[in-house]
């Protein structure tokens, strides 16, 4: 079984700098059965940190299953939204770009 921390590490390999040309925004993962998380991505490089962000751009609440399912692929993001398994707070078209962010 893929953990949380399998899923951070495989990010950081599946980053893809030319779609972030150009963005300053932070993905905050709100995980509702383990730790929180975000992401910053600012022209084209990426930060990983743990805990709550002060001002994200968007923020993702969703259990740890769900969001393996989603980055292995699993899941549809948007078919998850549409479950209700996933909630977006804030610029909502914005968490659209992860597939774009992090292709698998």
């Amino acid at each position: 079984m893929t953990s949380v921390a399998d899923i951070i590490e495989q990010m950081k390999a599946r980053f893809n700098a030319d779609a972030a040309s150009g963005m300053d925004n932070v993905f905050q993962f709100s995980i509702e059965d383990g730790d929180n998380y975000y992401i910053a991505i600012k022209d084209g490089a990426f930060e990983l940190g743990n805990g709550d962000h002060e001002d994200p751009s968007v923020t993702l609440i969703l259990n740890s299953e769900t969001l393996i399912a989603i980055m292995t692929g699993e899941t549809d993001g948007m078919q998850a939204f549409m479950a209700g398994q996933l909630r977006a707070e804030g610029d909502m078209m914005l968490a659209t770009r992860l597939g774009d962010l992090f292709p698998q």
